[in-house]
């Protein structure tokens, strides 16, 4: 399997559902929200942009199944073989309110490890790339020509992506996210707001987890964390980060992260965050 081309492969069908979601976002109506939960929102764009996504994959990789967010794909892959793993539109609730903090992101796995990851970030038309061994990538997408194919030359201008530098919590930007349901361990994690509040440069809520992952491997965030996380959230996101030199656990400092529901990632300093993290999480 040459990973490099299947990704670039993926890059266009990420792209192409990308169009969709902004012709959409032009003339979106706030009341074709759907609940599939308690704060927990859905929309036909989510599920159309899903359609797209698993019709353009399977067409490219055969013998991948799926795992995605709104079960367009049918039945669940073994997650012990080769799958895609699929966020139609992560940050729904940002794309529901005009906020234009939204994305595609795609991942591809094998025996439970990323191997391939893109994210499109539709709000500042940034692309995020990488593939196991081939590093992690960014370049924009802002001059490109709507429905037409990717030219793939513009990726000869990305840019490599590498973690920070920093080493402490002091000398960090942290992201994270804010649960919006299972809230039995809200005391726990306003603790461990309150503590790095006073230690960090500044703590950052986005609203959606793959794009504070893909900051994360570009330098701009020195590390994430959050629970009750979901792996389509992680999948493409996790493979940036570990193609830019970083470090990925659980909250509870193991390997569980992309399918335990938790995950903390970032630089080195994300050593001391797991620190803080498990000071109060246990």
């Amino acid at each position: 399997m040459n990973l490099e081309n299947l990704t670039l492969q993926t890059i266009e069908i990420v792209r192409q559902a990308g169009a969709f979601i902004k012709q959409e976002a032009a003339k979106f109506d706030r009341t074709q929200t759907e609940y599939k939960a308690a704060n927990n929102l859905v929309s036909y764009v989510d599920k159309e942009t899903e359609k797209l996504l698993v019709t353009g994959l399977r067409q490219l990789l055969p013998e991948a199944g799926f795992i995605t967010e709104e079960g367009t794909a049918g039945e669940e892959s073994n997650p012990d073989e080769l799958y895609w793993i699929i966020d139609p539109l992560d940050g729904t609730a940002n794309f529901v309110h005009a906020l234009p903090i939204y994305c595609v992101s795609v991942g591809l796995v094998k025996n439970k490890i990323p191997i391939a990851g893109v994210i499109y970030h539709l709000g500042t038309e940034e692309l995020f790339y990488g593939w196991q061994g081939g590093g992690a990538w960014s370049v924009s997408l802002r001059y490109t020509l709507g429905g037409l194919p990717l030219d793939v030359s513009l990726l000869e201008n990305a840019t490599r992506l590498k973690v920070s530098t920093a080493t402490t919590i002091g000398d960090s930007l942290l992201a994270t996210g804010f649960p919006y349901y299972k809230f039995e361990k809200q005391d726990k994690y306003l603790k461990i707001l309150e503590t790095l509040m006073q230690r960090c440069h500044g703590l950052r809520r986005m609203g959606a987890a793959a794009i504070d992952l893909a900051y994360v491997a570009a330098g701009r965030f020195e590390a994430f964390y959050e629970y009750n996380l979901n792996s389509w959230d992680m999948a493409a996101g996790t493979l940036l980060i570990l193609e830019a030199g970083g470090q990925i656990t659980d909250f509870s400092g193991g390997q569980d992260w992309l399918f335990g529901g938790d995950v903390i990632a970032g630089c080195a300093a994300q050593s001391e965050l797991l620190e803080v993290i498990q000071e109060h999480w246990s």
